[in-house]
């Protein structure tokens, strides 16, 4: 169920990735950059295309239905237009951040999001590399803002303005913006930085729009010169060529987990704790990683 408004949107915004993944192609193999692999391109085709197929049944089955119902039960209606699209301009860009936040630090989570880190490269078509089933939970977010007086069509319409500008920021072409630019707006060097899988760069930099959210919650990092990017994930696919291995291979992960013999407590833990938590210190989560690299004597 797509406004016409949406709709436009996307055919307008069609062309725009064309021209620029294109040039973005011929630029990096000119450079003999080969920042671009047929493999891993038509991997992200494969996952959006997926992505979008799941939430287009959803969106027709029942989440607009949902959304609609808290629009009509909202508690207050904004008059003005100018402060409307403001507001849900901000909400919306927050509760992206809340969602994108719950996805690193929740395993059950992450297990969805992953799919979208796992690629270790890193250009334009890495935005289109979709966590295939977040469109199952992801209007959850938006429900406050519908019950906050927002129409559906409008959040919908708005959340595909902001993903544009969250696809066009997975680029190595753009070192750094203006400094004005980098300290309200989510910038290609904040990206990068969100996809590295160095310790220090773990689970930072989750805004869509705006990097505001970061600095004000804890999860801001620059880009480091010292330390350069390594793209992927910390531990890789061991079979990424299959096409459903690389939206399972942590569930499968999960499911070994919990076949342990432990507590149902310490089973629990494995599917809501962050990502790399272990009852027995096997494996580490972001933060235990970066404690220990922080705190390593400078001389051994």
């Amino acid at each position: 169920m797509h406004s016409s408004r949406e709709a436009w949107f996307i055919l307008i915004s069609i062309p725009l990735y064309a021209v620029l993944i294109g040039a973005e192609i011929i630029l990096s193999n000119w450079q003999h950059r080969r920042l671009y692999s047929v493999k891993t391109t038509l991997q992200n085709v494969y996952l959006t295309l997926t992505n979008a197929g799941l939430d287009f049944i959803l969106r027709t089955a029942f989440y607009v239905s949902i959304l609609v119902w808290s629009y009509q039960h909202r508690f207050f209606s904004i008059e003005n237009i100018y402060l409307y699209w403001f507001l849900l301009f901000l909400l919306e860009d927050f509760a992206f951040y809340v969602e994108h936040r719950v996805d690193h630090y929740c395993r059950l989570f992450w297990a969805v999001h992953v799919t979208h880190h796992s690629s270790e490269e890193f250009n334009l078509t890495t935005g289109f590399r979709s966590s295939v089933l977040q469109p199952v939970y992801r209007f959850v977010y938006f429900i406050p803002i519908a019950l906050m007086g927002f129409d559906p069509m409008d959040i919908v319409f708005m959340y595909s303005i902001t993903q544009t500008y969250g696809i066009l920021v997975h680029t190595q072409y753009i070192n750094k913006m203006p400094r004005w630019f980098e300290t309200f707006f989510v910038s290609p060097s904040h990206h990068r930085v969100h996809h590295a899988s160095n310790i220090r760069y773990l689970d930072k930099n989750m805004g869509m729009c705006l990097i505001i959210w970061d600095k004000i919650f804890g999860t801001f990092q620059e880009e480091v010169e010292t330390d350069p990017i390594r793209y992927g994930l910390t531990k890789p696919i061991e079979n990424d060529k299959n096409p459903v291995e690389v939206i399972f291979h942590e569930w499968k992960a999960i499911g070994t987990d919990l076949r342990k013999k432990v507590p149902l407590g310490v089973k629990l833990k494995y599917l809501f704790m962050p990502p790399g938590w272990s009852h027995d210190g096997s494996t580490k989560t972001a933060n235990e990683l970066r404690k220990e690299l922080f705190l390593k004597p400078v001389t051994e």
